[in-house]
């Protein structure tokens, strides 16, 4: 289902990360592709926070880009039955911010800057749980074709498994819950309806993404279903929310 607020959007997160550490899953990416969601970082990470806090307790380990965004959600949020800090600086490592008590570490809206130290923080985690939250990291998966970026995308972001994805777009939608596919929908022009045009296993990008729009799709599956305007008619006001 597609959600119709942003708690509808965590909520369905939530279910699909359940699901995915469940099956073993342990690089885990939440995606919100929406316009100024970084604002609401701060937010989401509470939320998260809190649904992991009862399993993890003092193991779940909140980390933010910045000392500054660190220390402003350690005084908004008070005292926590968990762990707050930052991905560390060149004075800090990433190294001095894991202890051997740490379970779960929940990354908070990392950006392209901070991907080598993500990476490393990966690296030294071993098999507990890394969550990436509305990481912005679009740029640096399909920019860059130097040997350095492949050599980044082979060896980090193809690890990564995107458990939640929502992209709203100009009349259409792109979706995934894990485990599901990921679905791209479609409003047809002068139809109230939209519909379900491709679900594929890939993340559907650029020239791939168009294709599927123009109705070329050569995918895993072209499956055709229709969706009242009812679930997308309050986009706009879900994108309204997030400003507010």
């Amino acid at each position: 289902m597609i959600p119709e607020t942003l708690e509808d959007s965590i909520l369905q997160a939530k279910s699909a990360l359940k699901v995915a550490l469940d099956s073993g899953c342990n690089r885990l990416t939440v995606d919100l592709v929406i316009p100024e969601i970084a604002l609401k970082a701060q937010y989401l990470a509470l939320e998260f926070a809190e649904f992991f806090k009862d399993e993890y307790g003092i193991g779940l380990k909140v980390i933010f880009p910045d000392t500054g965004a660190a220390a402003l959600a350690k005084r908004e949020w008070g005292e926590t039955d968990f762990r707050v800090t930052d991905i560390g600086s060149s004075r800090t490592p990433v190294d001095m911010k894991i202890t051997e008590t740490d379970q779960l570490f929940l990354v908070v809206s990392p950006s392209a800057i901070e991907v080598s130290l993500v990476e490393r923080l990966c690296n030294l985690a071993g098999d507990r749980p890394v969550i990436l939250l509305i990481p912005q990291l679009e740029d640096v998966s399909i920019v860059g074709i130097g040997y350095a970026a492949r050599q980044l995308r082979e060896r980090f972001l193809s690890i990564l498994e995107s458990c939640y994805y929502f992209r709203p777009l100009e009349s259409a939608v792109v979706l995934r819950t894990y485990p599901n596919l990921w679905q791209v929908w479609q409003q047809e022009e002068g139809e109230e309806d939209y519909k379900l045009m491709a679900e594929v296993s890939q993340k559907p990008l650029g020239e791939t993404l168009d294709r599927i729009l123009a109705g070329e799709n050569d995918g895993d599956s072209n499956q055709k279903s229709s969706l009242s305007l009812g679930f997308f008619g309050s986009i706009k006001s879900f994108l309204k929310a997030l400003s507010n």
